[in-house]
């Protein structure tokens, strides 16, 4: 039997892979076939900025993950959402624009990864972006990716600025400039009141390309070898299962939770892993789901003494009413903007050198996020720690691609984690006790009044979740490094012709919203690919 072939064969059509289709299939002399597990986006919930309410707990565009059991939030199962369409978590994830500090990606460069530093990395962030507002030397406004600013003050976000500068925090208008420290709204992944996905962004513009094959509704099951290079994938197509080849690359871009799996369930990762699973062993990578991050974040809820958040504007018709007029008539409104729009990054440790936290303030409250929001006025602030040291693990748990793999998180396994996530809280309290943020508040919801740093501690073991940004699953590292499962060109150690391009090649955690990080990577791969650099 014949089976199709393709120059690229791209698993995942999610953050990352939606750059690399586009940026692959520029050249029509190349074949490209981009491969998601999902439907396409045709759910007006992800176009829509504050749909990912909806998003967040519906199967068909979202994977629905649950950790295992969590020793550090007291054997709790942790829920993690994750993007299952094209777009991934770019179609249903908060909007919000972070590339982290410079900080982040020197230290990837000293560690090994060279290419990787800040000087290399700007030129891919701005080759992506299309912002609205800031320009030369950080930023650019021609990108596919749009950053648009908030474009109308709330009350709330005002007070919450001005409580932060009292202080010492410093307002800024942009959390992406060199000294990541300040207060102020965040700009967002969105254009003209729309969601601007990397499908949107990167996906629409090529998808009319003859070169260019995009294959939704499509579970890759694992790679295919001869000897130990990559000739192709195994998936279910229909119901049936089927072999595509690749005659140049497959690059696994399936997220820091699959595409480890796809490895694993392929013959590549830990051999004894493999062994109880009688999978054929292909090459011997130890770091193969290894070296797990995510930030993990702490909501505190307070009620407010006037009808100033969204929450009041949704319990009636006629803010309904309004937020829906807004929207239609002049793309604006709460519609347009998601649920968080106010940010702060700043210290509560002595010895940082640089912000170890960061607030998403939400203008609503609810007891999880994407949750029903509450009968009262209230709004919602979210502080998670930066670069936690806590590492987990992702290992099958099944042949049957099908079946998600074991998600071990390790939250708080490190006393620096526990004595951070403690200072955190205690910040966060402190700021909504200063004017004039304190004047709007009823009563503190969430942690409700904890009275010793044991009682913080239990309220962040028993609230805590994650904020969506799991990386490190197959880090990219120098030769010295026994765990690295990729080299600095993201090329999978050991094996020809495969590479994995997504949140899961990141050696550390970014300090801020993984999403824009994930497509500056994708961005400098297909650089990587097609020998440009």
């Amino acid at each position: 039997m014949e089976h199709p072939s393709f120059d690229y064969l791209i698993v995942g059509g999610g953050s990352s892979g939606s750059v690399l289709a586009n940026r692959l299939s520029e050249n029509p002399q190349n074949s490209v076939c981009l491969i998601e597990a999902g439907p396409r986006d045709w759910s007006p919930w992800i176009h829509l900025p504050i749909g990912y309410a909806k998003t967040m707990w519906d199967p068909k565009v979202n994977w629905k993950f649950q950790t295992e059991p969590d020793p550090g939030m007291n054997n709790r199962q942790v829920y993690w959402p994750r993007g299952k369409t094209l777009g991934g978590s770019s179609s249903i994830n908060g909007l919000i624009f972070i590339r982290g500090q410079k900080e982040d990606y020197d230290g990837w460069r000293d560690l090994g990864n060279q290419g990787w530093g800040w000087d290399d990395v700007l030129p891919y962030f701005k080759k992506a972006e299309g912002n609205d507002r800031l320009g030369e030397p950080l930023h650019s406004q021609t990108g596919p990716l749009k950053a648009s600013s908030i474009p109308k003050k709330h009350p709330l976000v005002e007070a919450f600025k001005k409580a932060a500068n009292a202080l010492g925090v410093p307002t800024t208008d942009d959390f992406n400039n060199l000294t990541q420290e300040g207060v102020g709204y965040y700009q967002l992944t969105t254009h003209k009141g729309f969601r601007c996905s990397t499908a949107v962004a990167y996906l629409k513009p090529a998808k009319k390309r003859s070169n260019l094959h995009i294959w939704t509704n499509s579970q890759v099951c694992k790679v295919i070898f001869e000897n130990k290079k990559a000739v192709g994938i195994e998936l279910i197509q229909d119901g049936i299962k089927k072999i595509v080849r690749a005659n140049k690359e497959v690059i696994l871009s399936a997220g820091a939770i699959q595409s480890p799996q796809i490895l694993q369930l392929s013959g590549v990762g830990p051999a004894k892993l493999l062994q109880e699973f009688n999978i054929p062993l292909v090459h011997d990578l130890p770091g193969v789901g290894e070296n797990l991050q995510d930030h993990l974040q702490y909501r505190l809820i307070y009620e407010l003494n006037q009808p100033i958040s969204t929450n009041d504007q949704l319990s009636s018709w006629f803010g309904q009413l309004k937020m829906g007029l807004d929207w239609l008539l002049f793309r604006g409104g709460p519609l347009s903007i998601g649920i968080n729009q106010g940010g702060l990054f700043t210290k509560v440790m002595g010895n940082s050198k640089t912000p170890d936290i960061q607030f998403h303030m939400a203008t609503l409250s609810a007891e999880m996020a994407g949750g029903k929001v509450h009968p009262f006025s209230g709004f919602t602030m979210s502080v998670c720690q930066l670069r936690p040291e806590s590492r987990g693990h992702v290992q099958i748990q099944s042949t049957d691609p099908l079946v998600p793999p074991k998600m071990f998180a390790n939250y708080l396994s490190t006393q620096n984690d526990r004595d951070i996530s403690i200072a955190a809280v205690k910040y966060a309290r402190k700021l909504a006790q200063t004017e004039p943020l304190r004047s709007l508040i009823v009563r503190e919801v969430k942690p409700n009044n904890p009275k010793t740093d044991e009682e913080i501690l239990e309220f962040c073991r028993n609230n805590g979740a994650t904020i969506f940004h799991p990386t490190g699953t197959c880090q990219m590292g120098p030769d010295s490094n026994p765990m690295a499962v990729l080299d600095s060109s993201l090329r999978v150690r050991g094996i020809e012709n495969l590479r994995v391009v997504d949140c899961s090649a990141m050696p550390t955690l970014p300090s801020g919203n993984t999403n824009w990080p994930a497509v500056m990577l994708a961005e400098r791969a297909a650089d990587l690919i097609l020998g440009r650099i």
